[in-house]
């Protein structure tokens, strides 16, 4: 089920770690979708991982490959100490987060706020290279706060690729750490494409992905003819069946008989029904499943049955078979 593809042609196209979402049942119900897009785990904080049940966290199934590994955190140690646990476990990609606007939490610096310190970010991403044999890769922004000038990131792309690191993905817009939450820092500040576009033309060696704002597969084949990658985020958890047509599409690969989403519920039942055998709560998988059907014909009927009922003591296989059964095939 995983891709046969090389990890840079994988690149074309990913979906993005997001927190709460891109778990592992998230992931599983994407591979059904698609062979070969890249995919990312919620991040791991480098503390969750050396002081707390790091089985759960880097728990993954062999078919969801390619799949990256997004670590939050700045302690180059341990950085390394968690890219190794990571490439031990079987991950395509360590992926450092300079990208999430949080501020500081217990275990140091993460995310956005990192920008503002390159150097620290370089002995980071020096540290996981010389552990791992795996690609290292860094998601970031286009600046923060007041410091957001052409010359500000690259200033910054100068410092990691330096360290060693030639694949970055760009979130197209700054983040505010001051005054926006999180949530308002994936769409208040403006998105600049051009200047993302700016760093692929000026740094005609590095992988380029670009993040943000993209909400299908045609702007995704817009972008890619300016940059190497396109990734995905928010759009495909809501409606995780545009990836349909992206092996034929974007990796170019000769379309077999596509599954309907009717048929990528039917290959996703085997594996709720192991899930559930090992504890996993049956609502727990079927909130990523509600957008499977955005638009079709009794997509409101699926939703309403799986909030209704996935909860409940005596939920299992039949639970998904009957609100299955209130849709339409098409």
């Amino acid at each position: 089920m995983s891709s046969s593809l090389s990890f840079i042609d994988s690149r074309k196209l990913s979906v993005a770690p997001m927190l709460d979402w891109t778990d592992r049942d998230f992931r599983y119900l994407l591979r059904l979708i698609s062979k070969h897009a890249l995919l990312y785990t919620e991040m791991v904080t480098i503390g969750a991982l050396i002081h707390g049940d790091r089985q759960r966290f880097l728990a993954h199934d062999a078919a969801e490959y390619p799949l990256a590994l997004q670590l939050g955190g700045s302690d180059p140690a341990a950085l390394a100490e968690c890219a190794r646990m990571g490439e031990d476990a079987g991950y395509s990609e360590i992926n450092l987060n300079v990208g999430c606007p949080s501020d500081r939490v217990q275990s140091g610096s993460f995310g956005a706020c990192l920008m503002a310190e390159p150097n620290l970010v370089a002995e980071g991403v020096a540290a996981m290279k010389n552990a791992v044999t795996i690609p290292v890769t860094v998601k970031t922004r286009l600046g923060i706060d007041e410091h957001d000038s052409y010359e500000f990131l690259t200033h910054f792309v100068d410092a990691v690729s330096a360290a060693g690191c030639n694949i970055f993905i760009l979130h197209a817009r700054k983040a505010w750490l001051k005054g926006l939450s999180p949530k308002e820092n994936r769409d208040v500040p403006p998105l600049d494409y051009e200047r993302v576009y700016h760093i692929k033309k000026d740094y005609p060696h590095l992988h380029i992905d670009i993040n943000g704002g993209i909400h299908s597969l045609v702007e995704a084949q817009q972008h890619l003819q300016y940059v190497d990658g396109a990734m995905l985020g928010r759009a495909v958890y809501h409606d995780p069946y545009l990836l349909i047509d992206a092996d034929e599409r974007i990796f170019l690969q000769a379309a077999t008989v596509k599954p309907s989403r009717h048929d990528v519920i039917e290959a996703m039942l085997p594996y709720i029904e192991q899930r559930m055998k090992q504890g996993r709560p049956l609502k727990s998988i079927t909130r990523h499943l509600l957008g499977l059907f955005q638009g079709q014909p009794g997509a409101r009927r699926w939703r309403r049955h799986l909030s209704e009922n996935a909860h409940l003591g005596d939920a299992g296989i039949h639970t998904v078979q009957q609100a299955l059964s209130l849709v339409d095939k098409v």
